[in-house]
């Protein structure tokens, strides 16, 4: 009997495979445990930008499989390119199988129009200095590694794991500013498009709060990210919620891993490893 939960809609973002301080093993762990019957890869899935040959563990190359199972198994997949990932965004529009890049999408939930973007083009950031950006990814993955380090003697020593980075952003003011901006800047532009929920990425804080502009009300949500938080965003019969991998997931026996990694159709796996080429090159 398949004990997978059944999830109608589940949006995951920021991933950033190819990273020390990307968390693939628990995040694995978390899509063999759901059935999606209809998946949302919401940008920077693959960091594109530090990728090396040298790293690219196991781990995350069965994440890959997995998620390339899971559109080989009816299961429709959206990849929709991030900053990170924006390599991808020369496929922008190819359908293969029940797999579809896009650069964003709008679904009817409820009767209701709702927007996914990653949400680097409203980052101003991003936008005008790219090499600062790079700049800061690169120092950001540097900091995780070190809070890895840092964390795996803590817990050794028995003490609670703590972040370094998200105690960073809480504190400086700068860095709250600028997520308030954001959310706010991503609110406004989806009330002058009459949407009235929007799902994006990008800024790591997973998040779900409403908006007023002008007003409108918006509904903001953030899947947050794999690398800090191990957060996805969850919908079923109308309702949304954040899903924390610390708080919520459940250990379920080694029967439940379904076998979407040996289910991958073939032409959707050539077209991972045509991108995977261009990674290399």
């Amino acid at each position: 009997m398949d004990s997978k939960r059944v999830v109608e809609l589940v949006v995951i973002s920021d991933v950033h495979l190819g990273t020390s301080g990307c968390q693939a093993a628990e995040l694995l762990k978390y899509l063999k445990t759901i059935k999606p019957k209809t998946l949302i890869l919401n940008g920077d899935i693959v960091d594109i930008w530090q990728f090396k040959k040298r790293y690219f563990p196991k781990s995350h190359l069965k994440v890959i499989k997995h998620l390339i199972g899971l559109a080989s198994d009816r299961c429709p997949v959206y990849y929709i390119t991030g900053n990170h990932d924006e390599m991808f965004r020369r496929f922008t529009g190819m359908k293969i199988g029940k797999l579809r890049i896009v650069n964003d999408l709008k679904l009817i939930l409820g009767g209701k129009t709702v927007w996914f973007f990653h949400g680097d083009v409203f980052d101003v950031v991003m936008q005008y200095s790219k090499w600062l950006s790079k700049l800061g990814a690169i120092g950001y993955d540097s900091l995780i590694w070190l809070n890895t380090l840092v964390n795996s003697v803590a817990r050794f020593l028995g003490f609670e794991p703590v972040s370094f980075s998200k105690k960073i952003k809480e504190s400086v003011k700068g860095a709250v500013k600028f997520i308030n901006a954001y959310e706010d800047t991503v609110a406004d532009i989806a009330a002058r498009k009459d949407i009235q929920t929007v799902v994006c990425g990008h800024i790591h804080k997973p998040e779900m709060r409403t908006i007023e502009v002008e007003g409108k009300t918006v509904n903001y949500l953030n899947s947050g990210d794999w690398i800090e938080n191990l957060t996805s965003l969850e919908y079923n019969e109308g309702v949304w919620r954040i899903f924390n991998y610390r708080k919520d997931f459940i250990e379920q026996p080694d029967s439940t891993d379904g076998d979407q990694e040996n289910m991958v159709d073939v032409k959707v796996k050539d077209l991972f490893n045509n991108m995977l080429v261009d990674f290399h090159n």
